[in-house]
């Protein structure tokens, strides 16, 4: 019984040392650029070395790259809990209202993170890669509400420069410091910006 314990506690002292590591990165890395922060740092937060941060997670870019998918997984599942949360037959308009809401509490929550990619901050090639997917999958989403029999090409080149209007009326609400009182004309500026685009919002 004994030598069965002992491999469990070894992998449960394992995940968590790793957690930690990568909660420390995710901290170091909401508050300053990928360049700035090192595997020293990182380890140091963590009250590790920076063999064992080396040894879970091999590069700082893969480590990044593991700080990125963590937190598109978490805001994925938070949008996908306020939109269930939803009565049914809501809206299209309003479930990507809330959605939307999601996203700016994220940017509001870490707005020098959320911005380092957009304003010429240094990433992986992988990190890049992981938003990209991301990109993708928001636009996949909206297409299932607003166009779920499919859509055409320009509706597909609407959606997609949707994502960049949300991206650039972010962009300066992160440079007014993300005030409280200018989120709701954010939200709405970025709703009226897609009914503009499709024309119509199709349901």
């Amino acid at each position: 019984m004994d030598g069965n314990m002992h491999p469990t506690r070894r992998r449960l002292d394992a995940d968590h040392r790793r957690a930690a590591i990568l909660a420390s990165a995710r901290e170091r890395y909401a508050a300053a650029l990928f360049p700035e922060v090192s595997v020293a740092d990182v380890a140091a937060s963590a009250g590790a070395s920076p063999a064992l941060v080396h040894h879970y997670f091999g590069s700082k870019s893969e480590l990044y790259a593991a700080v990125v998918a963590e937190g598109i997984a978490e805001f994925s599942e938070r949008q996908q809990q306020a939109d269930a949360a939803l009565p049914s037959r809501t809206p299209a308009r309003e479930r990507i209202r809330t959605m939307l809401g999601v996203y700016l509490d994220h940017v509001a929550a870490f707005p020098e993170g959320w911005a380092s990619p957009l304003v010429g901050g240094e990433e992986p090639r992988e990190a890049v890669r992981l938003r990209q997917g991301s990109r993708a999958r928001s636009v996949e989403t909206l297409t299932a509400m607003l166009r779920p029999e499919g859509r055409s090409r320009r509706e597909e080149f609407a959606l997609i420069a949707f994502f960049g209007f949300v991206d650039e009326a972010c962009l300066a609400w992160v440079a007014g410091g993300c005030r409280v009182e200018e989120r709701e004309p954010v939200l709405e500026a970025c709703l009226g910006a897609l009914e503009g685009a499709l024309g119509d919002w199709g349901r």
